[in-house]
Order: C-alpha cells, then structure tokens, then sequence
C-alpha cells in the first residue's frame, strides 16, 4: 500500500523569509504587549509603597521626642470641644461602652437632669465602664477642663449649662487638680462660698502637723486639729460638695462605703477634693484621725 506523499508548508522563497520574519516578529509583539500590561496595571503587593515620602519618614523617625515647655508660662487652658476630641470621643461619639451618644437627647436627658455638679462630679471620679477623668490625669487635664468637655458635650445634647469659670492662676496651682472653679448653675453664694474653700485649700499652713500615734497624748485631739486647720475650709460649709460636718445625711451616703475606703478618699483625694485636703505635712494617722473626728460628729 502506498502513502501520500507529504508536501513541506514552505515552498516558495516568499514564504520563507515571511515565516523567518514572524518568528521575530509576534515573540517581539507579544513582549511588548506584556510590559505595557504589567505597567499599567494597579500593583498593590506588599511593599509597593516602600519607598514614599511618608513610609520613609515613618521609618527614620526618632523613637523618642522631647515637649520643652516654660514652667513660668501662663496657663492656657483647652476648650471643651478640644477635651471632648482628644478624650471624650472615643466613648460618647458612638455611644459606646453605654456612654450617652454626643448629640443624642435622649440618651442625655435623664444626666442634665441631674444637674451639672453631678455630671461633674461623675467625670472626674468615674461610673460604670468610663474611668476616672476619662483615663486621664490631672496632669493632662485639670478640674477646670473636664468642666468644660462636660458641658460642651451636655450643651450639645440640650442643656443650656453656662461655661465653667476659668480659676485664678494661683488658686488653680495650689490646689493640685481639684475643683477649678464653682459648679455652674450654682447660686452667687454658692459660688462665693466655692471660692473662699479654694484660698483656703491654696493658703493651707503647711506647718508641721500635730504628731499621731505614739507620739501623739490623743489621737482625737490630732484629727480635731486638723480638721480646724485643713479640712473645715469645705467640710464646715459643705462646699464643694463635700460632706457637711455634723450632716448625718450627708455622711450616711459616704458612710455606706467600708471604711478604709473613705481614708482613702481622704489620703489620695476624690472629685474636688485633693489629697490630704491640700496639705502636705499631715501624716496618714493624722488624716485618718480627722476622718474619724468629722464621722463621729455625724453619728
């Protein structure tokens, strides 16, 4: 049996050199269709970005940085808006953690009724999930400022509180932190009498106080000195809100705390009220034995 005979494709000199000429031609062609694929294409593997002006100075910068700052400057005191940014937003932008929602009405109505004092007072000394002052310290934020973040944000969800009083320059230093100025809303007496408690915290003696414990011939004698030479500047009037001296109500509602909780309120501070009463010579014993002569008074 016999086969075809089998013809080779090429069989001109034309088709030779056209089939030369493709060989080149369509690898050449299809290279360059590649490199303007992969060049304009959008690249977003890991890397990519490396080398822009941000990634770069990202990289290179230092690890530490040093805030000079002139200790002899005046205060210059941030707004409520610039506390609420920084601070305040992280919770009551979104409402989370039950925080009341910036804005919302209805989550603040049931606050604003409780009056600013307390909205403050709250701020400063914590409730439920939200930290004391917002997780802050007062060497972050005074008194004065998380006043002013409190009623921007109340203002802002329809209140109609007036903007805190800015404190006096020495007033507000002596006083390490505490109350800056009287709770807006307050009556005229109640904010003459706010500030009188303030001198008398910034002006406290900071004389030797009268020794406690073994050296002491009656430890209710030391805390009723000073209780006269520290903690009446508050307690005898009740400003502040501190616990009126004598008040039975006023203590009962402290007193429902253990008792070593309440020294330790008195030793480090709480609210509006700064450690020791802003004295800085009492002993422990002897601010223990005021607690105890102010608690015995209300009994």
């Amino acid at each position: 049996m016999s086969e075809a005979p089998h013809g080779a494709p090429i069989k001109t000199p034309g088709q030779l050199i056209a089939a030369i000429i493709a060989s080149f031609a369509v690898p050449i062609v299809i290279i360059v269709l590649l490199v303007i694929y992969v060049d304009n294409s959008t690249r977003t593997g890991a890397g990519t970005d490396s080398l822009s002006d941000a990634e770069v100075s990202a990289r290179i910068k230092p690890l530490a940085q040093v805030d000079i700052r002139d200790a002899n400057a005046p205060r210059v005191y941030k707004t409520g808006e610039e506390v609420y940014k920084a601070v305040c937003s992280a919770c009551h932008a979104s409402g989370a953690a039950g925080a009341p929602k910036f804005t919302n009405t209805a989550d603040w109505a049931p606050r604003i009724a409780q009056g600013f004092d307390t909205l403050w007072h709250t701020a400063l000394a914590g409730k439920g999930a939200m930290p004391a002052r917002g997780g802050t310290s007062p060497d972050d934020y005074s008194d004065f400022e998380i006043a002013r973040a409190v009623a921007y944000m109340a203002n802002n969800s329809g209140a109609s509180f007036p903007e805190p009083a800015q404190p006096a320059a020495g007033a507000a230093a002596a006083a390490s932190g505490a109350a800056a100025a009287a709770p807006a809303g307050a009556s005229d007496a109640g904010a003459a009498q706010a500030a009188a408690a303030m001198a008398a915290m910034a002006s406290v003696p900071q004389a030797a106080a009268p020794a406690a414990g073994g050296t002491s011939a009656d430890a209710s004698q030391a805390g009723k000195a000073l209780y006269q030479q520290v903690c009446q500047a508050c307690h005898a009037a009740g400003v502040l809100n501190a616990p009126k001296f004598g008040d039975k109500e006023a203590w009962a509602a402290r007193l429902k705390d253990p008792i070593d909780t309440v020294y330790n309120y008195a030793l480090h501070g709480k609210g509006a009220m700064p450690a020791k009463g802003g004295s800085t010579t009492a002993s422990d014993a002897d601010v223990k034995a005021a607690v105890d002569y102010m608690i015995s008074a209300a009994k």
